[in-house]
């Protein structure tokens, strides 16, 4: 009888096709958030995973709740197995929602093609893939119970359809209302880092209030666009100071503001009387959200100055703490590092991010949480956000293995 590692093997050499064919029926149901009505990805996702013998629970959000989200419909699903009796409850944490395909691709963003051993679609690396990278490592332990490895634990699987609105109706839903309570937790990532610690994201809007009048009149008129081009010009003066501050946590780097929304204005000759734009400002873990926030809220303040007719309001829309590692993070960092950088023959190291994910919620409720999941080196590589997205299907085999290993030596040691 084979111990438990190589059955995790075996099972998972047996399983490559069946795991390549669950990412290609994941990304071709879309779930884009916008618009963020993702019950029928939810859906189709559950199936999959009854179709594996798993039992899902499917949690419907509250209507309300995900209204206050930006979003239409939203359906949690989680899997649970247990093992032996006591030892620790892991979980392993994907998003389904995906940012809208945009224009650009060259490849069907719902056809799941594959290419010289690359999948194309929406979602294939951010982060289906890793519905099914920890759906078939957590198969590939059932594979080593089945063998005689003493495992002793839970695996918990959560997959989340808000992480693109800011995982409030997500993950912070799920632990916030006792549904899940685990030890430790992984959330996606890529496949050749570990990932334990990332900055953070304040998103506010800016509406402009002023009043129309006919183009051949606009001294009649309030010009809300023209209010809003002054506090633009301010806001973007300011990026290159914030190029100065660098945080000292490796791989974060500087804080970062973009402007990325804007809308507005009645027709050609008319003087617009409402503008709206939404900006996006990254916080460095050093930095204290409530300060940043202030200092844009002067910022807009004072650039409006100039323009004491129209009417200026600003509203916070998401604010995400940074992640930085917790006590017990580093025994579940330390046991991927070593099963990937065997596993991918190189050395896998920790690192940070300069980006924001659901695992902040896991964090802020005590969980120790890193992200690891399938994917190429750098999120240039697999195209996340942009056009062609996609996935080395090579990358999902092996990381499912990192995971499978993983979850096998933390089931086994305690």
């Amino acid at each position: 009888m084979p111990d438990g590692p190589t059955a995790i093997r075996d099972f998972l050499a047996a399983h490559r096709d069946d795991a390549t064919r669950l990412v290609a029926d994941l990304v071709k149901v879309p779930s884009d958030n916008p618009p963020g009505d993702c019950d029928r990805h939810a859906e189709a996702a559950a199936r999959l995973l009854e179709g594996l013998g798993f039992a899902v629970e499917r949690l419907p959000v509250p209507t309300a709740l995900v209204a206050a989200a930006g979003m239409k419909r939203a359906t949690n699903l989680i899997v649970r197995r247990s093992f032996g009796e006591g030892g620790p409850v892991v979980a392993l944490n994907a998003h389904g929602d995906v940012v809208p395909p945009g224009d650009g691709w060259s490849r069907d963003p719902y056809g799941a093609e594959i290419v010289d051993g690359w999948m194309y679609g929406r979602g294939a690396a951010v982060s289906k893939s890793d519905f099914a990278t920890y759906a078939y490592a957590l198969k590939a332990l059932e594979a080593a119970a089945s063998a005689g490895a003493p495992l002793n634990g839970t695996v918990e699987l959560h997959l989340t359809y808000d992480e693109e609105a800011g995982g409030e109706i997500g993950p912070r839903w799920l632990i916030a209302d006792g549904t899940t309570q685990p030890d430790l937790a992984i959330a996606a990532g890529f496949s050749y880092a570990v990932v334990t610690a990332h900055n953070g994201c304040l998103h506010l809007e800016v509406q402009v209030t002023g009043r129309s009048a006919h183009a051949a009149r606009p001294q009649t008129g309030i010009d809300a666009l023209e209010a809003a081009t002054g506090i633009l010009a301010a806001l973007y003066a300011s990026r290159p100071a914030l190029a100065e501050r660098t945080s000292e946590v490796a791989g974060i780097g500087s804080p970062q503001l973009t402007i990325g929304l804007i809308e507005g204005g009645i027709n050609t000759n008319v003087v617009p009387d409402r503008v709206a734009f939404r900006l996006d400002r990254r916080l460095i873990p050093e930095e204290s959200p409530a300060a940043v926030e202030a200092e844009l809220r002067d910022m807009i303040e004072d650039a409006a100055r100039p323009y004491p007719e129209a009417r200026v309001t600003v509203e916070r829309i998401l604010l995400a703490e940074p992640l930085t590692p917790l006590p017990g993070s580093e025994r579940l960092a330390e046991l991927l590092c070593r099963n990937a950088s065997r596993v991918m023959g190189e050395i896998v190291a920790t690192a940070s991010v300069p980006l924001y994910t659901d695992a902040r919620h896991y964090a802020a409720a005590g969980i120790p949480i890193v992200l690891y999941g399938a994917g190429p080196h750098t999120i240039e590589e697999a195209n996340a956000h942009r056009a062609d997205e996609r996935l080395p299907l090579d990358d999902l085999h092996k990381a499912t293995e990192v995971v499978a290993l993983t979850l096998h030596d933390l089931l086994t040691d305690g």
